[in-house]
């Protein structure tokens, strides 16, 4: 008697929960049909299929026996299982495009990265919290870790599911996987307090806590949580006024516990505005290891995402060291040295201190030597705009620089920057035209331009042609 009991009550509980199950799917597939209406294509007579099945399944539940609706679960099952492979199938069908290029799979939640590439939300994060700083697919430096909503491939790829009859899949949740425990705050304070210990106790805690920052977000959050956490942190930098008393492993790993701690969003702005950060950075920049050295510059360029941050970090004369170190021209440090100082360069009055502790002859020198010319060109158009900046790319010779670098360079987006370096400087120096007509009338450069460069570069192009024109024609005239 209690097993069937059992049995009769697991059947309940399992045809109300088909029942549930089939409305859910009878509402689901009525609003399919309703907004595809206007459609003859045979998916949407598979949507109202579908609906008839699911109707007449929960007739048979609602009037049959035992045996009818046990028969009718099994249906149901059969028929889920033949949609969920109708579904897997239409997945494997959807157009590129609408694959993250990370996870390849059908994307939930386009998102789109300061470059203007657009990737599935959680990819992408899981990507930028493992301390990556450019993007997965163009390799170019991000200039900021936002992520904005792409509703545009987001309503494609909702029509689209709806024009196959499948609903579309909301975006994937993951459960948190570094959640902290109260041994692991304890452990955080300990690390902190062996901060003001003896050395080999800093260096033991400095290892630790960059190692802890760099895998889990959840130590890096928790930086945001005191006031006080940063300045005990770089206690051993703070003490040691001479840079020669400090060992080059701690301050290496104490500067790259910044970098992982600046990676998180919520963190940028109280680290940057820790009063001894900033210095310490600088400190670092001038007189660390190569890799100390490269760290700092990264974690400028991280804090600088801020606009805020931007000016902070300008006024307190980072743009001087990180010149230098671009002069110098390390591979290891040039990459992080170039993004930071473009992030920086973004404002105008960091343009002007990076012209005047001479950024224009530094990355001219590396341009002509074809060094991460990517990088170097795009910070040298930006600081384009500042006129002192024009006068100094004349005088040390960037019109035959970058004429000859359109002509061997396949990559229009450096093209595009020549070109708008050479307006700028056709527009305020008119000694440089004669140089420029010389290079149109032997080689037909800007005319090519014209033809095959990007958008902006045709305008360009078109107006420095125009310029010359004008000018040959009042020559004549006169």
């Amino acid at each position: 008697m209690a097993k069937s009991e059992v049995f009769e009550g697991d059947q309940s509980v399992a045809v109300a929960k088909v029942t549930t199950e089939l409305k859910k799917e009878l509402h689901r597939l009525v609003k399919a049909i309703i907004e595809d209406s206007s459609s003859e294509d045979e998916n949407g007579f598979g949507c109202i299929d579908r609906a008839n099945q699911t109707l007449q399944a929960l007739k048979e539940l609602k009037e049959g026996g035992g045996k009818q609706r046990s028969s009718s679960i099994k249906r149901l099952n059969d028929n889920n299982r033949n949609n969920n492979e109708s579904s897997t199938s239409v997945w494997a069908s959807c157009p590129q495009e609408f694959r993250c290029p990370l996870s390849k799979e059908l994307m939930r939640d386009p998102v789109i990265l300061s470059t203007g590439q657009t990737y599935d939300r959680p990819f992408i994060q899981k990507w930028l919290k493992a301390g990556n700083r450019i993007c997965p697919r163009t390799q170019q430096v991000l200039s900021h870790t936002i992520l904005t909503p792409n509703h545009l491939v987001r309503d494609m790829i909702t029509q689209w599911c709806k024009n196959r009859g499948v609903q579309f899949p909301g975006p994937l949740q993951y459960p948190e996987q570094d959640g902290l425990t109260e041994a692991d705050r304890d452990l955080f304070i300990s690390l902190l307090k062996k901060m003001s210990s003896t050395q080999p106790e800093q260096k033991e805690a400095a290892r630790t806590l960059r190692s802890l920052t760099k895998r889990m977000p959840s130590f890096r959050a928790l930086f945001g949580e005191s006031l006080e956490a940063i300045p005990q942190l770089l206690t051993p930098l703070a003490q040691n006024k001479s840079q020669t008393e400090i060992h080059p492993d701690l301050q290496e790993d104490l500067i790259t516990t910044l970098l992982n701690l600046s990676i998180h969003d919520n963190n940028k702005k109280l680290v940057a505005e820790t009063p001894m950060v900033i210095p310490l950075l600088l400190d670092a920049l001038r007189s660390g290891t190569i890799e100390t050295r490269s760290n700092a510059a990264a974690t400028l360029f991280t804090l600088s995402a801020l606009d805020s941050n931007k000016s902070l970090i300008g006024k307190a004369g980072a743009l001087k060291p990180l010149i230098d170190l671009l002069e110098e021209g390390h591979p290891l440090a040039m990459k992080d040295v170039a993004s930071a100082i473009f992030n920086l360069c973004i404002t105008h009055e960091n343009k002007a201190r990076a012209v005047r502790d001479g950024g224009v002859r530094a990355l001219l020198n590396k341009i002509k030597n074809r060094v991460h010319v990517d990088e170097l060109l795009a910070i040298l158009a930006m600081l384009s705009s500042n006129q002192k900046a024009v006068e100094e790319m004349g005088d040390l010779g960037a019109v035959s620089c970058l004429l000859s670098l359109i002509k061997e360079t396949n990559c229009a987006r450096n093209k595009e920057n020549c070109i708008a370096v050479l307006y700028t400087i056709c527009y305020y120096d008119r000694t440089k035209w004669k140089e420029m007509r010389e290079e149109e009338s032997n080689y037909g450069t800007l005319s090519q331009i014209v033809q095959n460069g990007t958008s902006r570069a045709k305008r360009k192009a078109s107006g420095i042609l125009d310029r010359l024109n004008r000018a040959i024609n009042l020559t004549h005239t006169a």
